[in-house]
């Protein structure tokens, strides 16, 4: 399988159909003279959640995960894909600029050039390499830089998602915030973030979860980004708070968030709470003489649950 992601669920079609084969997942850019990695999957080899990796190097070729600086990045950690090798191309006709972006001398092989791919992986413990995305689909949210290939694969490995795209919507009064689309027999939305939280920081855990049918595709097969839809807060169902916590919380809530009316059943990071406003919100509950942290917003984050927690809640310094 090339020019697209061999998902798990690809795998398993084609194993219902012939059963015996054994697949090769083989990635590479043209730069590089098409294929530079193999993951071969062999027929009895278990299945993991979400895409397959995109392997190890093939022969006479060197890849190499490394940061902003062209340093190599711990194990584990995302990095952009630098590929060097036999198979590196000798660069663009008459792209002097793109060339010298692209294309650059190996600091860890005499006489060796490497190609920047542009591509975002990182090195499973196996030392084969995972595909996370693309390093232009960066984003940069409150002065935080995010990698939402990095959101997505944590994601797919969550039983029942096949499919994870995370965007940032930007919308009044909330502002901006990560939104999250999912497809598959999708687990409730607290399930999908405790078990982000329990793998990335909070700021990069979506204020909103998404469940559809399918993603929308292009004529050519490939994601349509612009016909995901948007998500719609103000179609919401309103209950009234209950009692004096849910009150206090909801007055703050709607101050800080600038949303006229919060109900009980709202969520913090739906209405444009993120982890600084979380921080605040905490703050202010203090000072009104209630005990709060920061995590237990992130596990209960409606108002009615974070209400109840907070009232049976030590503080957590």
């Amino acid at each position: 399988c090339g020019g697209g992601e061999l998902t798990e669920a690809l795998v398993r079609q084609v194993r219902e159909r012939l059963p015996q084969v054994r697949l090769h997942n083989v990635y590479g850019p043209t730069e590089t003279t098409v294929d530079c990695s193999v993951c071969t999957l062999h027929p009895r080899d278990p299945l993991t959640p979400g895409a397959l990796p995109i392997g190890r190097p093939i022969d006479n070729t060197h890849l190499y995960v490394l940061d902003g600086h062209d340093q190599p990045v711990p194990l584990g950690v995302a990095g952009q894909l630098h590929i060097g090798g036999a198979g590196v191309t000798r660069g663009y006709l008459g792209l002097a600029e793109q060339q010298a972006e692209r294309f650059i001398v190996s600091p860890f092989v005499e006489g060796e050039r490497l190609y920047r791919s542009g591509d975002l992986v990182r090195q499973r413990a196996d030392g084969s390499l995972e595909f996370l995305g693309r390093t232009d689909h960066q984003i940069k949210l409150r002065g935080l830089r995010i990698e939402p290939g990095e959101i997505e694969a944590c994601l797919t490995r969550v039983p029942g998602v096949r499919e994870a795209v995370v965007l940032v919507h930007d919308a009044q009064p909330a502002g901006p915030r990560l939104v999250a689309y999912v497809t598959g027999d999708v687990p409730p939305a607290e399930a999908l973030r405790e078990a982000l939280l329990g793998q990335l920081p909070e700021y990069m855990v979506p204020a909103l979860f998404m469940a559809l049918d399918a993603m929308p595709l292009t004529p050519n097969g490939k994601l349509d980004r612009k016909a995901l839809p948007r998500p719609d807060v103000q179609a919401r169902h309103y209950e009234a708070p209950q009692g004096d916590t849910e009150q206090l919380l909801a007055r703050i809530w709607g101050e800080l968030l600038g949303v006229e009316q919060v109900g009980r059943h709202d969520n913090f990071f739906e209405l444009g709470g993120h982890s600084l406003l979380a921080v605040t919100l905490t703050s202010r509950l203090r000072e009104a003489g209630l005990e709060a942290d920061v995590r237990s917003l992130f596990e209960h984050p409606t108002l009615a649950a974070y209400a109840a927690i907070t009232d049976r809640m030590e503080i957590v310094l």
